[in-house]
């Protein structure tokens, strides 16, 4: 896809943003058409930018030919609150859904996670990091991304010592729990 001129910053805002990750300036350029070259420069320009506006809350990183939006160092103490408020609150559907996936499939990518889920999972995948339920390595298959897996926190809290220990699908699907569950989200779908 080749990106106006005019809509290269916001573009590449939008895919730091949604990214949850660094991004590397060559995945940046494939995106949206240009050089990794002129990637660099428009990424330093927006850097700029986001550093000289004393308003605005978040910063652009870049390390080692990559990028990544964060917030800035002065609104540690609001972040840090809403984090620990977020992390205090049950998990939310989504939440279970990718941590199952990653329960059940580790070793396993970000985009494998998402195209199970079919949606972009990258602040789902950050929250259970926080909670420390899922860990993050380094892809032995591709250097530039990561593959994730559960924690032995995680693991502990089920009372189990490996993944092995999980329910098989079998064993769930003759749940009466769950055959509970499903009756009750067919009902509810048949009524919306």
């Amino acid at each position: 896809m080749i990106m106006a001129q005019a809509h290269l910053a916001s573009a590449l805002e939008s895919l730091l943003f949604i990214s949850g990750e660094p991004l590397s300036f060559a995945r940046i350029a494939k995106t949206i058409g240009i050089t990794e070259k002129e990637t660099a420069e428009h990424i330093q320009v927006l850097a700029e930018k986001y550093a000289s506006d004393g308003e605005r809350g978040l910063m652009i990183i870049i390390k080692d030919r990559r990028a990544a939006l964060a917030t800035k160092p002065e609104n540690a103490q609001a972040v840090e609150a809403l984090t620990k408020s977020s992390l205090q609150e049950h998990l939310s559907k989504a939440a279970l859904e990718v941590l199952s996936i990653v329960a059940y499939r580790a070793p396993i990518t970000r985009a494998e996670i998402e195209s199970i889920r079919g949606v972009n999972c990258s602040f789902t995948l950050r929250n259970l990091l926080l909670r420390d339920l899922i860990e993050r390595q380094g892809n032995p298959d591709d250097s530039r991304g990561y593959i994730y897996l559960p924690t032995f926190r995680f693991l502990q809290s089920l009372g189990i010592r490996s993944t092995e220990g999980l329910p098989d699908y079998e064993a769930l699907s003759e749940d009466e729990r769950l055959k509970m569950v499903a009756e009750e989200h067919n009902s509810e779908t048949i009524h919306r």
